[in-house]
């Protein structure tokens, strides 16, 4: 007896409940490596850069309050004229994102002037409006793994901060290890 009313209970629940809200999308292609050292665009700092996309997308995913996905190579290279490009026109970087299904794109460069020292560059944009929400830019302080990770978890953390609500402005701070 309890099976029988059970049943039409939990079909009664799911029906008030109504499906759950899909947690928002947000779109993150390749980052940009920008090496302008003496011995530019080394194995390593190719390696470094192409695990910064992948590691923002787990970071952004995290806890499930929203949805990271990769933009695929081909439509990145379909939308992007050059280096550089997609950074500078976040208009049409929208429109990319907006392509995948995304609410929101990140843009970003590795811009590598010395040994010691990068930038993280980033643009978060409304892929709705095609407007920028927000610009970041994270130093880090050596090359070391750590000193990447803590540099895009400080990314995720103030994407999410800028997504929150206005009162949260995107600041530059370093990454350091």
């Amino acid at each position: 007896m309890t099976k029988t009313l059970l049943k039409p209970l939990l079909v009664l629940v799911g029906l008030i409940a109504g499906p759950t809200p899909a947690a928002p999308r947000i779109a993150i292609p390749a980052f940009e490596l920008n090496d302008i050292t003496s011995l530019p665009n080394t194995p390593q700092e190719k390696q470094r850069t192409a695990s910064m996309a992948p590691l923002l997308i787990a970071a952004l995913s995290r806890d499930g309050a929203y949805l990271g996905e990769r933009v695929a190579d081909a439509a990145l290279t379909s939308a992007n004229a050059g280096f550089g490009y997609l950074f500078h026109h976040p208009d049409l970087a929208a429109d990319l994102g907006k392509a995948q299904g995304a609410d929101w794109i990140v843009v970003a460069q590795h811009s590598k002037p010395s040994f010691l020292v990068s930038y993280l560059w980033a643009y978060l944009v409304d892929t709705r409006n095609r407007q920028i929400l927000a610009r970041y830019d994270i130093e880090l302080k050596g090359n070391h793994s750590s000193v990447t990770e803590h540099a895009i978890a400080a990314l995720a953390r103030k994407i999410k901060q800028s997504l929150a609500g206005p009162s949260s402005a995107p600041v530059s701070f370093s990454a350091t290890r």
